[in-house]
């Protein structure tokens, strides 16, 4: 009996999202001579926005890797050559692969695959044996954790973690990295007499990367400025507590920041320039009819920006939610980099680490980015006396190409105005 016609299928980097074009390849799952699976992950990229997984476009035996962890990768670029078999039904459609796939399995049309973690089972429960030819399954580590263990040359298989349900963390990673010489890949410690002359250098790369190629871009092309004004959030900080409450918020976690984005949603009814951004290339300012309201997040990778797409139409119950599932996705690395662009106008709570203001950089392309402050008890004056109350201070950065001061200070008080009466301002329609 013949074997079957084998051909070799060259795997390149697709286009992980809008505008990407490029990605900082984290790490291998897969090793030359192994079998792979359709769909079975081979490794995982970190873009400007998301550690993102890659699976395989079809079966076969991996016969070459083609890039090294760290080293940066244009899309398209070649990753591996994996060895099929014609005909294969593993292959898509039943056909023979092509060195450019025209879809990424997994990422394109049809169903996702099924995930490759399998359910934990309690010490002394028995399951189904593996088969001989399954790939075991990777350790179960947060996407921080993978990061840093790449950079300390960790191998994940001998950490054990210490996370909730055993998940490694980047502690068990560091702890790891302590109980050996391995040492950071480019990172040099340079140990001495002196303790203040021990240095640690850890490449610049991923989501840290990219965040200060942004930053700087906006902070130097983007003319500042901010506006701040303090404001009584007591029957804010009310409603919420009511909210919570009540039966029609079951299942629903409406917070302080829920109400701030709305009230920003009014604003820009108000004031759609906070709404806009600046094209060079066509000399026009460009007015958004959608809010896709950014939420700035803060992740064991460094700040992501994960989108609520078209925040004004959405209830209040609604956007709580959305709100709390598209940060929730960023910092458990979830997110895919579609969700982490596109963004019109953004919001940032720095009140969460007890900051009381800031002033925060826009992200590039848009006009405005509101910064919530940490909502506490302060004297405040009410009809004439003192009484202490909750009170929060904001800080509106905006695009002074954009957006006026006058602008912007009116945008700020009509967010005052909603915190101070919420109620009555979403009985308006707000």
């Amino acid at each position: 009996m013949t074997n079957p016609a084998r051909t070799v299928e060259e795997f390149r980097l697709p286009d992980l999202g809008e505008g990407l074009t490029e990605a900082d390849w984290v790490r291998w799952a897969v090793a030359v001579g192994d079998r792979i699976a359709l769909n079975q992950v081979i490794g995982e990229v970190e873009t400007a926005k998301a550690t993102v997984e890659l699976p395989s476009p079809c079966a076969g035996t991996i016969t070459e890797l083609l890039v090294e962890p760290g080293q940066t990768v244009p899309v398209g670029t070649p990753l591996l050559r994996i060895a099929t078999d014609a005909g294969s039904d593993d292959t898509p459609g039943g056909e023979t692969g092509s060195p450019h796939p025209s879809v990424l399995v997994g990422y394109g049309p049809g169903e996702a695959p099924p995930s490759r973690r399998t359910a934990r089972r309690m010490p002394g429960e028995e399951g189904p044996t593996r088969e001989a030819d399954t790939p075991p399954s990777r350790p179960d580590a947060k996407p921080g954790a993978r990061k840093l263990a790449g950079l300390l040359e960790v191998d994940l298989t001998t950490v054990t973690g210490t996370g909730r349900g055993g998940v490694i963390t980047r502690d068990d990673v560091r702890r790891a990295a302590g109980h050996g010489e391995a040492h950071t890949r480019g990172t040099d410690t340079h140990a001495s007499a002196s303790p203040a002359a021990r240095t640690t250098r850890v490449p610049v790369g991923g989501i840290r990367k990219r965040t200060a190629d942004a930053v700087s871009r906006s902070a130097f092309t983007a003319p500042h400025a901010t506006v701040f004004l303090t404001c009584d959030a007591t029957a804010t900080v009310d409603l919420v507590s009511t909210l919570r409450a009540s039966p029609v918020f079951e299942g629903v976690r409406p917070t302080a920041l829920s109400i701030v984005s709305r009230a920003l949603m009014r604003a820009i009814t108000d004031e759609p320039s906070l709404n806009s951004r600046w094209e060079d290339e066509s000399g026009e300012i460009v007015l958004h009819h959608d809010v896709h309201l950014g939420i700035a997040t803060a992740t064991p990778e460094g700040l992501k920006v994960p989108v609520v797409r078209e925040a004004q139409r959405l209830s209040l119950p609604r956007l709580a939610n959305s709100i709390a599932e598209v940060a929730d996705r960023a910092r458990a690395g979830r997110s895919s980099p579609v969700e982490l662009t596109g963004s019109t106008v953004s919001v940032t709570n720095v009140g969460v680490f007890g900051v009381d203001a800031g002033t925060p950089i826009l992200n590039p392309g848009e006009s405005a980015i509101l910064a919530v402050g940490a909502i506490s008890d302060r004297p405040w004056v009410v009809d004439g006396a003192l009484a202490v109350r909750k009170v929060v201070t904001l800080s509106l950065s905006f695009d002074h190409r954009l957006v006026d001061g006058e602008q912007a200070g009116r945008a700020l008080a009509t967010i005052g105005s909603f915190l101070a009466d919420p109620v009555a301002a979403l009985l308006a329609g707000a």
